[in-house]
C-alpha cells in the first residue's frame, strides 16, 4: 500500500507545478485559434480586418492580458524546472522554492504592464 503525502499539496513547489501544467494546457488550447487567425491573414484579408476590429473590444483586451499572464507563468515556472534539473543541489533547503515567488511576481508585474498599455 502506497503512503500518500497530503502535506506535499500544500508546498509551494506543488502549486508551481500545477500552475505550469495548467498554463501549458491553456496555451495549447489557444494554438488552434492562433493558427486560424494566421490562415485568415494569408487567405482572407476582409475576415482578418473584421477580426482585428473585434479584437479592439475591451473583452478581447482582457483575454489578451490573460494570455500574456499565462505565457509569463508558463515561462517562469518552466525556467524554474530547468534550474531544478540542471543546477546541482547544495543542501536540502537552498531557497529554490523562492523561485516560485519570482515567477508569480514577474507574471503579476508583466500582466499589469500589459493591461495598462492595452487601455
Amino acid at each position: 500500500m502506497a503512503i500518500s503525502n497530503k502535506n506535499a499539496r500544500g508546498h509551494t513547489s506543488y502549486w508551481a507545478s500545477i500552475g505550469h501544467r495548467l498554463s501549458g494546457l491553456a496555451l495549447a488550447a489557444f494554438i488552434p485559434f492562433h493558427f486560424l487567425v494566421l490562415s485568415l491573414a494569408v487567405n482572407d484579408r476582409t475576415s482578418l480586418d473584421g477580426l482585428l476590429s473585434l479584437a479592439d473590444q475591451p473583452l478581447f483586451k482582457i483575454g489578451e492580458w490573460g494570455l500574456v499572464v499565462l505565457l509569463v507563468i508558463h515561462m517562469a515556472f518552466g525556467i524554474r524546472v530547468l534550474i531544478l534539473e540542471l543546477v546541482p543541489w547544495r543542501h536540502g533547503k537552498d531557497g529554490r522554492t523562492n523561485l516560485v515567488w519570482v515567477g508569480v511576481i514577474a507574471a503579476i508585474m508583466i500582466g499589469i504592464y500589459f493591461l495598462v498599455r492595452a487601455f
